[in-house]
């Protein structure tokens, strides 16, 4: 069944070329599908459309379909395009032409619309659940690590004393500036597109406050022409917010690979997370690792990919967008398991104190001793000359004396704080608001 369909018969390569994976995608926007027609319903129930007596007839089919559903055993049979379609199959098997009654004043472009925009609301916050796990997880290793000091890096090669507590410090706290990219990616998507239908409204005096009430978004998309033009948009927007995350991650993972060679020796994975070679008996690689910096590699390229999709098309809906549920949905279900694997493999390192008075790492504290000339009244410019002299003349000695106090340096890494700015973001999403609302539309 084609909710669109003509007399003609179209061509089955034709038909299979232009469905493509949407079935498959679908069934993830199953629940949501029936929750956005529940409120349509509900909305036609108000103005008149759909009596009282066929409202009660349709309620307890929408809630046994959005059941099956969660429980993931509705599916989108062959002969049916999507699951707009599929849904309404069922109604319309189990209540006759009343079924077919839930497509007035809606169109599929703003079913699938408002379906997209639910789904993209859950699966930040499922995003953000994980992201809050390794947030804690490092906050908590920064404070437990911050007295193992090691050796800091530029252009990989030494430069100055760092700590375990600087590094996991670092990554929590652009964990915060990622959840940020979600918050906006959030507003965007937590607009309500219902009631637009195929772009340009509906002769139907449609209550779309109605429907953005009863759904949980923060207001509709004003103007119907926009609302359709979100699409694109608001994958676009969350593909930064999945690649800023991407890059956070891909950082770590290229850090935790290198620090876990032998030649670095500051921290090791136990077997579970490593793998072994098939004639080296000593290996063990970090390949949970390797393929985080693989895979978030690969998230880093979305917003590309979402923006060709997306160039050079005029307002209105074009079938070029139905690409974008293949960028955007396996990346999401990507992001949950890098960001639940990365959290599972650091919850288990060893992590290992280096000794810098080793020869190797004498040059880390020249910069040190730069400062200590200066403290004593020499400009920095002739202290810097000065040690410069001295490590090339093989006369340099290095100072063990590390005492750096200001704002997020090694003696004061702000760990509070940056706990203070995630509470406020993550507390900034109304996703405890949004679940009251999703109730109290089943209640109806």
């Amino acid at each position: 069944m084609k909710l669109w369909n003509k007399s003609a018969q179209l061509n089955e390569k034709v038909e299979q070329f232009t469905i493509g994976r949407d079935q498959e995608f679908d069934l993830q926007l199953a629940r949501f599908d029936i929750e956005a027609s529940m409120a349509h319903t509900y909305m036609l129930h108000t103005l008149g459309i759909i009596s009282a007596e066929e409202w009660l007839a349709l309620k307890p089919e929408l809630f046994r379909l959005h059941e099956k559903a969660i429980r993931e055993e509705l599916v989108i049979h062959p002969q049916v395009e999507d699951i707009h379609s599929q849904v309404e199959l069922e109604l319309t098997q189990a209540l006759g032409e009343l079924g077919k009654k839930i497509h007035t004043g809606r169109s599929r472009n703003d079913q699938v619309l408002v379906d997209l925009k639910l789904f993209y609301r859950d699966e930040i916050q499922q995003i953000l659940e994980r992201i809050q796990e390794l947030f804690d997880l490092l906050q908590s290793h920064s404070e437990q690590y911050k007295q193992v000091l090691i050796p800091g890096y530029t252009h990989t090669q030494l430069a100055m004393v760092s700590s375990f507590g600087l590094w996991f410090g670092a990554f929590a706290e652009a964990l915060v500036d990622d959840v940020g990219l979600f918050r906006h990616a959030f507003e965007v998507a937590n607009q309500n597109p219902l009631g637009s239908a195929a772009g340009y409204g509906s002769s139907f005096p449609l209550d779309r406050q109605l429907t953005t009430d009863l759904l949980g978004f923060a207001r509709p998309d004003y103007n119907v022409v926009k609302a359709q033009m979100g699409r694109g948009k608001t994958e676009l927007t969350l593909s930064y917010a999945l690649a800023g995350l991407a890059t956070t991650l891909n950082k770590l993972a290229s850090d935790a690979i290198l620090y876990c060679n032998q030649q670095y020796d500051l921290m090791a994975f136990s077997r579970a997370f490593t793998t072994g070679s098939s004639i080296m008996p000593h290996k063990k690689n970090p390949d949970v690792m390797e393929l985080i910096r693989g895979r978030t590699a690969q998230l880093m390229q979305l917003p590309a990919q979402v923006t060709t999709a997306m160039a050079n098309l005029t307002s209105g809906y074009h079938r070029d967008f139905q690409l974008l549920k293949e960028y955007l949905f396996p990346a999401l279900a990507q992001t949950k398991t890098v960001l639940e694997l990365c959290t599972l493999s650091l919850a288990d390192v060893t992590i290992k104190a280096p000794d810098l008075k080793e020869e190797k790492y004498k040059y880390l504290f020249s910069t040190e001793v730069v400062n200590k000339l200066v403290q004593e009244g020499m400009s920095f410019r002739e202290a810097y000359f000065t040690i410069s002299a001295q490590i090339e003349s093989g006369i340099y000695e290095p100072s063990y004396d590390i005492r750096h106090t200001h704002i997020g340096s090694l003696g004061n890494l702000c760990t509070a704080q940056i706990q203070n700015r995630m509470r406020a973001l993550i507390n900034s999403f109304p996703f405890e608001a949004i679940a009251q609302k999703r109730a109290a539309l089943w209640a109806l």
